[in-house]
């Protein structure tokens, strides 16, 4: 079983030129509850579906089993999706030994920027850069799952 550990943050500031990789994802849900989620993503030519669940209640480990699907079929279940479908584009920026994924939102979540950063250990420390915001972790409205459910422009 594979685990998810990551902390969420809010951004500000400029981070793009510090971006060593960037692409387009679309993804959405297929199921979404407390227990979990199922998640189809398309990331340029690649899809994949996911699942995730809390190993613990207030924990930020997470399960997470990930698969490569077909891009043909990935189209064909984002189409079946609960809610909007989420369109960003993520930028991965190296900062000291960790890479941060932040992600641009568009369409209804346009405005809102989080970034990301996964961790082996719930408390490793990393270095935090200086477009780092205000930590959301934990605070469900943040996840993408709420987000396409509840959009971030009707807040």
């Amino acid at each position: 079983m594979a685990y998810e550990i990551e902390r969420k943050f809010l951004v500000r500031g400029e981070f793009k030129s510090k971006s060593f990789k960037e692409y387009i994802i679309k993804q959405g849900y297929l199921a979404s509850s407390e227990n979990g989620v199922v998640r189809i993503r398309v990331r340029g030519s690649e899809a994949f579906i996911t699942i995730k669940s809390s190993v613990y209640e207030g924990d930020i480990t997470r399960n997470e089993w990930e698969y490569s699907i077909p891009l043909n079929e990935a189209e064909e279940m984002l189409r079946l999706c609960q809610g909007a479908i989420i369109d960003k584009t993520r930028y991965n920026i190296s900062v000291g030994e960790h890479i941060f994924e932040v992600d641009e939102f568009y369409g209804e979540n346009e405005g809102l920027i989080l970034a990301e950063v996964e961790l082996s250990s719930e408390n490793e420390s990393f270095e935090v850069p200086d477009w780092l915001g205000d930590e959301v972790t934990g605070d469900v409205r943040y996840y993408n799952s709420y987000l396409a459910e509840h959009p971030f422009k009707k807040w």
